[in-house]
């Protein structure tokens, strides 16, 4: 007897194929990757069939996440709320960079939104800062607050109050705040979906 995933509540389906797109993978890459046939995908993500819980996993596998992962048995429900006061502070070895991460720490969460705030002269990239990231990420910041520069691969970018900036963040880059003000950004990176 084999147990399967109830994919006709109308949320697995739709679960992987967004998965799968945001991963810039079409239903054949995701056969490949995980082993499911690329008609069984394409009837899982109709919600026309449900996968065995091995099918799943495989599945699961395929998108490089666990079970619990893609059926989202590692959350408490679809919405997470994060108040002012649980934000997670990121290290501050910086001299006067600071930062706060603002989405919570889900398992496979694909983006990361973060609360910047600049001292008048402050860089970011320093020792304590985030490290380069991984290869396909991409950065949206938006300046809330002051004027900062975007050094990014060797370019240089100003940027106003209510300017937004689109980057690949595997690049060599660091933001700096050469006014006499406190600048504060927000940052949105998006781990590895670059689409070429």
């Amino acid at each position: 007897m084999s147990i399967t995933v109830n994919a006709q509540d109308g949320g697995l389906g739709p679960r992987v194929r967004a998965l799968r797109e945001a991963m810039d993978l079409s239903l054949r890459d995701l056969a490949e990757r995980s082993g499911v046939s690329a008609p069984m995908l394409s009837q899982v993500e109709r919600g026309e069939t449900s996968p065995t819980l091995q099918v799943a996993k495989r599945i699961a596998t395929g998108l490089e996440l666990r079970l619990s992962q893609l059926l989202r048995l590692d959350e408490d429900g679809a919405v997470s709320v994060v108040r002012a006061g649980e934000r997670r502070k990121g290290p501050s070895a910086v001299e006067g960079h600071h930062y706060e991460i603002l989405t919570p720490p889900l398992p496979g969460q694909r983006a990361e939104l973060s609360r910047h705030t600049l001292a008048p002269g402050a860089v970011t990239g320093g020792p304590g800062d985030p490290p380069m990231h991984e290869p396909g990420s991409r950065e949206t910041a938006l300046v809330e607050r002051g004027r900062v520069v975007l050094f990014c691969d060797g370019q240089r970018y100003e940027l106003l109050d209510g300017d937004t900036v689109t980057f690949d963040a595997d690049l060599n880059h660091h933001f700096e705040n050469p006014g006499p003000e406190e600048a504060v950004l927000l940052a949105v990176l998006s781990a590895g979906l670059r689409r070429s």
